[in-house]
């Protein structure tokens, strides 16, 4: 067995208390040291403010706290690793925090906010948020390259079946034929990267489709697979540079030169088992943050736990997520 950079035993002993926290989360996002200032965002000369007794300073209510505070030479400033991250403003442990997101980004199908708070021992809501603030982070980047190449793409439901559902729920009203109330989610999955690119999208016309593939892809240079949906035929095949379909209808597949969806519907399949089996219920209000969790997976799935903490670790800067607007 390939030994990794980081585990829970070794996490758990290398930050045997906060100031050893916050030095190895200064190590994995800056490298030891800051390197821009997150008040003003230049680059210059930053100083360590070293506590009086060595190890704690008395914060604003009278506590003692290892926080790990910088200050910057231009603007005057104090900041810390924290500063305008994923962390901002926690009350929870930098420690519990670097313990949970390894465990997080080395599980394959998640892992519940209820898990998290009986083993670290904070309430659920607590966890709940915390979770949330990490999949914030495991969002693609805005400034994310766009896709060219081989790319699959194909859409799916999430939901409970109708069948399943008591015969007084509001949602049992009579509806239209062939039409559901189910959340339907759009994928690009390129074929030679593995990366994933998840959408949550009102339908699955063609018009709704084609914007996401815009925004995502360089039509022109785009060989496009997909299943025999109409809504990939007319506006959408002629955009690209090749559009090709397999008929599952027909039992096909697998069509010529290997094309298919075979890895959309893969990632389709992961998705709703650890939904199913973990969350066991995701409602449409954060439903985007948990496909972000899932794209970040199956995007980096042949990388280690460790690689996946750096990368995520990475990626907090900027998102910060409070706990009052995702609650409502």
């Amino acid at each position: 067995m390939t030994k990794q950079e980081f585990s829970i035993p070794k996490l758990a002993a290398s930050v045997n208390t906060e100031a050893d926290a916050y030095k190895l989360l200064e190590e994995l996002r800056w490298g030891g040291a800051p390197t821009v200032c997150p008040k003003c965002g230049t680059a210059g000369k930053f100083y360590f403010l070293t506590p009086e007794n060595g190890t704690s300073r008395k914060t604003r209510t009278g506590s003692a706290s290892q926080r790990r505070v910088w200050k910057c030479a231009s603007c005057r400033k104090q900041f810390s690793v924290l500063t305008d991250t994923i962390f901002h403003g926690t009350k929870i442990s930098i420690r519990t925090w670097l313990l949970v997101i390894f465990e997080f980004v080395a599980s394959k199908n998640s892992i519940s906010a209820w898990e998290i708070s009986r083993k670290y021992e904070i309430t659920n809501e607590s966890a709940w948020h915390m979770l949330h603030r990490i999949r914030e982070a495991m969002k693609r980047e805005p400034v994310a390259g766009l896709l060219s190449g081989a790319i699959q793409a194909d859409e799916t439901w999430i939901g409970g079946d109708p069948k399943n559902r008591h015969r007084n729920d509001p949602r049992e009203l009579p509806r239209k034929a062939n039409t559901s109330d189910k959340q339907p989610v759009f994928s690009l999955v390129h074929y030679e990267t593995r990366e994933v690119r998840s959408f949550v999208v009102p339908n699955v016309t063609a018009d709704t489709l084609w914007e996401h593939i815009e925004q995502n892809t360089r039509p022109d240079r785009v060989w496009l697979q997909t299943d025999s949906s109409q809504s990939y035929k007319g506006k959408i095949g002629s955009a690209v540079q090749n559009h090709q379909y397999v008929d599952h209808a027909a039992g096909e597949y697998v069509g010529l030169g290997g094309v298919s969806t075979n890895l959309a519907e893969g990632f389709f399949s992961h998705l709703k088992r650890a939904i199913r089996g973990t969350h066991m219920h995701v409602t449409v209000e954060h439903l985007h943050r948990y496909l972000a969790q899932f794209d970040f997976m199956y995007t980096h799935n042949k990388r280690s736990d460790s690689e996946r903490m750096r990368i995520l670790l990475g990626q907090v800067l900027g998102r910060r997520l409070t706990y009052r607007p995702v609650a409502a």
